[in-house]
């Protein structure tokens, strides 16, 4: 794919970028280890002051953020200063809690001094996607960079000039220059920099076939990985849930971002007594949903990020139609230029149909029933992905069997899934494993040394 800017509203190319030669990616391989040396003795007090410059820097120029982000993947603008306002938060938040977070622990032994101490690995590749363009990169490289390592970006090649701008915030923060670099390079080079001795770890985030890739490249080198894959989360709606705000709330969590969100609800599976009405409910909102330009205020609904997406889209909502579900709101992409797909709702979801054993990368909700909660988390664990759940109860015992048996890594009763500076975020299952945020995710690409005195 080419590294370029095609604005998904119109379908025009902006820019285009030429790759690095082989002879500049040396340079910024050797630019990371070299900077690497002196960075990991820099003091906590000095990073976390560079850190909170960079959530200045994020504040202060979030518009003409937000306006790079629309105009290379589509999300409304509402959206993308609503981003760059939380990457601003997760930079405040490591510099005001990594030195704490990787304090020496203490641990009673027979030493006269025993304990573990948190340090940093070195260069990190990160390899990230388009769809969440400042806030997935940011929550690597927040607490990456807090830890004393540096960092290695190679983006989606439909956001180059998102990925240049990160590295241009971190340089007006007065971090190093090589403390933080975008690789812009194809996928076909990302086993090359992931086997430079140099790199000393990885973190993906991205489709599961790009995880399985890196993950197989990161063991046949020995090399610490992180990866979030796909999702098909679970949106559970048991019979004592406030109906109006679960449909209110089901919406929203279905087109975030248009659709495109790893932990947006995708699969909505409502207990047999309210299904009915929760179905209508749930249609007529979608059908409201005002879909159009990114950069309206008034829109609800962007295009997809690219016309491939779209395509993709629109096959395996018809292959699900043409085994047999039905069609309750949409169901096409928009007669309109751009990669627009109409909000979208199917039910009688037949078994190995794509919307029932796929991720749908798109405004497609699609409604399983159940007969009781048994059923309901049944359904909601036959898939091979483990990301997130979301499930409405005011029941306190259905409440603790969806914390306990729904496999994900997160569960939110009466609450739509979302990332958040202060917790783990991360899956189990094909959904990945390891964990970026919170205190966790801060330690993920840190030598936990154990250190006794005798």
């Amino acid at each position: 794919m080419a590294i370029a800017t095609v604005n998904p509203a119109t379908g025009q190319v902006l820019k285009t970028f030429e790759p690095l030669s082989d002879a500049q990616l040396e340079m910024k391989l050797q630019k990371a280890a070299d900077t690497f040396l002196g960075y990991r003795r820099v003091p906590f007090a000095e990073r976390a002051r560079m850190m909170m410059n960079a959530g200045v820097v994020l504040e202060s120029e979030k518009e003409h953020c937000a306006r790079v982000m629309t105009t290379e993947m589509g999300k409304t603008f509402r959206s993308a200063v609503d981003e760059v306002a939380k990457c601003a938060w997760v930079c405040r938040y490591y510099a005001e809690n990594a030195e704490r977070f990787l304090a020496d622990e203490i641990v009673e032994t027979t030493a006269s001094r025993s304990y573990i101490r948190y340090l940093p690995l070195g260069p990190v590749l990160a390899v990230m996607p388009w769809n969440f363009p400042f806030w997935q990169v940011l929550r690597f490289a927040a607490p990456a960079l807090m830890a004393g390592n540096v960092g290695l970006l190679k983006h989606a090649s439909i956001v180059p000039q998102s990925a240049l701008l990160i590295e241009e915030i971190f340089q007006k923060a007065g971090f190093p220059n090589g403390a933080f670099q975008t690789l812009l390079i194809g996928s076909q080079k990302v086993d090359r920099v992931l086997g430079d001795p140099r790199v000393q770890a990885a973190t993906l985030t991205g489709s599961e076939r790009a995880g399985v890739e890196v993950g197989i490249g990161a063991a046949r080198r020995i090399k610490k990985v992180v990866l979030e894959l796909g999702g098909s989360d679970p949106f559970i709606v048991m019979p004592s849930a406030n109906l109006e705000a679960a449909t209110t709330t089901a919406v929203r969590a279905r087109v975030v971002n248009n659709g495109q969100s790893c932990i947006a609800a995708k699969r909505f599976i409502v207990a047999e007594a309210i299904a009915d009405k929760f179905e209508q409910m749930l249609a007529e909102k979608m059908a409201l949903l005002r879909v159009g330009d990114p950069f309206d205020e008034t829109t609800e609904l962007g295009p997809l990020s690219t016309a491939e997406g779209l395509a993709d889209l629109d096959r395996d909502v018809k292959k699900t139609i043409e085994a047999g579900a039905k069609v309750l709101t949409g169901g096409k992409p928009l007669e309109r230029p751009g990669n627009f797909y109409a909000p979208t709702v199917l039910t009688n979801i037949p078994k190995g149909s794509p919307a029932h054993n796929e991720e749908l990368f798109g405004p497609v909700a699609s409604v399983f029933r159940a007969k009781d909660v048994d059923d309901a988390i049944r359904i909601a664990n036959d898939s091979r992905f483990g990301l997130g759940a979301s499930a409405w109860t005011n029941e306190d015992k259905e409440r603790e069997r969806f914390i306990n048996e729904l496999e994900s890594g997160m569960v939110f009763i009466n609450k739509m899934v979302a990332s958040d500076p202060r917790l783990p975020f991360g899956g189990v299952k094909w959904s990945g494993h390891g964990r970026e945020l919170g205190v966790h995710g801060i330690r993920e690409f840190t030598n936990i040394k154990t250190v006794w005195i005798a």
